[in-house]
């Protein structure tokens, strides 16, 4: 997508500039939209890009986050596009240390979930993309299902559902899946297995991260952390199910999320068992009208586990797309 977005405050000196862009969050309930993203290059004597956070932006105090422990709360991807782009201006022979700063963030993280998840001081930069996509009122939820009308009309039966980028990327990268095959659920599990009851699909292949997976395997279709939250609770109820240490249940149970509370978990046999829950769970959500297999990972430890027939039905749904494609639908 290209974007035109009007650039505020501008300072452009010998060695130093700086501006900011005003977040628009759209129709997203997002408690940063409206406030000021600023960025502040400045020229250094190291020959490389340097990139910290400034007054707003939180730091990593817990591991678990994408972003290392100690550093500025930017994820990955944001981290790598800053970098990138700055690279390409850079003089030659000089260095530039970028800031990142949002000076509304220290008040507006307080209305965040940051606290619990280890991130102090301030909001976070997250994404993927650097475009807010809605991901929470009716109309998006009848636009995700409309894509399981479109891929049923050309004669897909089957599909991949993930809650986001991360599984998309994960089972892409895997298996090496179309991306027209691979439909997005955001949090509305429930939702969208009844929609693909009712556009006639057979089988559905679940693929995503344990954090957001989980959460079926408990029972919720609705995996939005407003609505409810009980990652670590399912996960040391089932941890403490198979005989798990009570020191490590008390860990996992004060893990703030999930991918720290994977740390404390060396029976290798809970994974399985939690994918297959989930799709049983699905299963049931659907009165057994769908076959559903689950691909569950961690985006720091990979494929933790999938059913029996999360292989096969992935390499049918490729077999089928390409074979669609091939007839030229």
């Amino acid at each position: 997508w290209e974007l035109k977005l009007d650039v505020h405050e501008i300072i452009i000196e010998e060695n130093f500039a700086s501006c900011c862009i005003i977040k628009d969050a759209g129709d997203d309930p997002d408690a940063t939209d409206g406030m000021k993203i600023f960025a502040e290059a400045r020229r250094s004597e190291e020959d490389s890009v340097t990139v910290t956070g400034g007054p707003g932006v939180g730091k990593v105090t817990r591991k678990g986050l994408p972003a290392p422990v100690g550093g500025p709360a930017i994820n990955p991807v944001p981290m790598k596009m800053i970098i990138s782009e700055t690279e390409k201006e850079r003089p030659a022979g000089h260095g530039v240390t970028v800031e990142i700063s949002a000076p509304e963030g220290i008040e507006i993280a307080k209305k965040t979930f940051n606290p619990r998840l280890g991130i102090e001081g301030g909001i976070s930069i997250l994404g993927t993309t650097g475009i807010v996509e809605p991901m929470s009122n009716d109309a998006v939820m009848e636009s995700l299902a409309l894509e399981i009308s479109m891929l049923k009309e050309t004669g897909m039966d089957s599909a991949v559902f993930v809650p986001g980028k991360y599984g998309r990327d994960f089972i892409s990268e895997e298996f090496k899946i179309e991306d027209d095959v691979i439909i997005t659920m955001s949090n509305y599990v429930g939702y969208m297995l009844d929609q693909a009851v009712y556009y006639g699909m057979k089988k559905i292949l679940l693929s995503g991260t344990i954090g957001k997976l989980i959460k079926v395997a408990g029972g919720i279709f609705d995996t939005h952390s407003r609505v409810t939250d009980a990652r670590v609770e399912i996960l040391a109820a089932h941890y403490a199910y198979l005989g798990g240490s009570t020191e490590n249940v008390k860990k996992i149970m004060n893990s703030l999320t999930t991918e720290e509370a994977l740390d404390y978990i060396e029976i290798k046999e809970l994974y399985p068992r939690l994918a297959k829950l989930i799709s049983e769970r699905c299963m049931t959500k659907v009165h057994g009208e769908i076959q559903i297999e689950v691909m569950l990972f961690s985006q720091e430890k990979g494929l933790l586990a999938r059913t029996e027939g999360a292989g096969d039905l992935a390499l049918e749904i490729k077999k089928n797309s390409l074979t669609r494609k091939s007839k030229g639908d």
